[in-house]
């Protein structure tokens, strides 16, 4: 039975859409995938050479503006030691930005994930803010548990958590 032509343009448009929904899904759908970093903000959030704010999935760090929290001088130095000037990848989760249009983003340098390093080293807590990171809840938490049992960072200084 021959297909009418409304159909086969329905069918085709189906296609497209699901082709385009196929590229949504790729790597590259929220931002860069590498950069370099030419700035630290604080903690837990990066600024590209491009431009582009970075704000690292799954964790928190205390502020230091608006008022220095406990330990986030030492969250922010540790950022920049490791990321400053460094050529980093980026790898996105479900939503892609949060609502100050920052990127949110897994961050490593060379085959190291910032992102968990902050958290085992105790300058980080693990901040699950869902759709995003829902499939490594629980390794994060894990991570967090061993620094506070450690007293790592500020675990071990802080009179309460800062974040």
């Amino acid at each position: 039975m021959p297909i009418s032509r409304y159909r086969a343009a329905w069918l085709a448009l189906a296609l497209l859409s699901t082709g385009a929904a196929a590229c949504q899904n790729s790597a590259d759908r929220c931002g860069p995938t590498s950069g370099v970093v030419a700035r630290v903000l604080d903690g837990d959030t990066i600024e590209l050479e491009t431009g582009e704010k970075i704000r690292y999935l799954m964790i928190d760090t205390p502020e230091v503006s608006g008022g220095v929290e406990c330990y986030g001088l030492e969250a922010k130095q540790l950022n920049t030691d490791l990321v400053l000037g460094k050529e980093i990848t980026l790898r996105y989760d479900t939503e892609c930005t949060d609502r100050y249009d920052r990127l949110l983003a897994y961050v490593s340098v060379g085959d190291r994930e910032i992102n968990t390093l902050m958290i085992e080293r105790g300058y980080a807590c693990v901040l699950y803010i869902p759709p995003n990171g829902s499939e490594r809840k629980d390794e994060f938490e894990s991570l967090e548990s061993l620094a506070k049992q450690a007293d790592k960072g500020l675990w071990g200084l802080c009179d309460t958590t800062p974040c």
